[in-house]
């Protein structure tokens, strides 16, 4: 008996120092954004509005014009379908950004990724679609606001297999998302409407992870991706 509680205790201690007793252990994890360029990293026009300081990513234009820059996303150079995506994220005072996963076409990121909403929405009691971040971008509100204040690093854990997505932020599922009953065209389950010309349903299962360059500031750090 004492050789099997040894044993088992080994087991333990060994699961704890090797970050396998939960999802986002260090195990099967691959670092996507270095902490020191842009290495791994692409965009279809220009990159020059990520900045790369003390380990953090930053968006920082000369006119932070609050516009889509469509072309200047920072996109993985990989595809990703089944996977955890593990990373920390920090806003201001109006920041309107976003996380996109399987996008398929990167001249029309909007249209053919799936967005999770990176936003200034602390202390707003009302979720929403649009406004509230975690949210799937026009698809779903999260359960809960729990983006901390402007300032405050927040962790972002989205997990997709096949049509289920799940977001964790600051240790909190906010969302349970299965595509497949997004099966109508613009249309939501909740009969909302939605901008997608096409049931998410039939969207991409593997694409791109990329993030938005809205022309408002927003960092991130520790990013990292392991695929399921």
């Amino acid at each position: 008996m004492r050789r099997i509680l040894i044993t088992l205790t080994t087991i333990t201690i060994f699961l704890a120092v090797s970050g396998c007793a939960g999802p986002t252990g260090s195990r099967g994890f691959d670092t996507l954004f270095n902490g020191q360029n842009l290495d791994g990293w692409v965009t279809v026009g220009d990159d020059s509005a990520w900045t790369v300081k003390d380990g953090i990513l930053t968006v920082k234009r000369d006119d932070m014009d609050g516009k889509e820059h469509n072309f200047d996303y920072l996109w993985t150079k990989d595809k990703y379908g089944d996977f955890i995506l593990d990373l920390e994220f920090k806003v201001v005072e109006g920041t309107n950004s976003g996380i996109f996963f399987r996008t398929s076409d990167l001249k029309d990121p909007v249209y053919t990724g799936i967005e999770v909403q990176v936003c200034n929405s602390y202390g707003r009691n009302k979720l929403s679609k649009q406004g509230t971040a975690g949210a799937i971008y026009d698809c779903l509100e999260p359960a809960k606001n729990t983006i901390k204040k402007p300032g405050e690093w927040n962790r972002c854990i989205l997990t997709c297999k096949g049509s289920r997505i799940n977001v964790v932020l600051n240790d909190e599922q906010i969302i349970d998302m299965d595509l497949n009953e997004w099966a109508t065209v613009k249309k939501n389950p909740d009969n909302t409407d939605n901008k997608f010309g096409r049931a998410l349903k039939d969207f991409a299962r593997v694409g791109h992870i990329g993030l938005q360059d809205h022309g408002r500031p927003v960092s991130y750090r520790n990013v990292r991706v392991k695929r399921l």
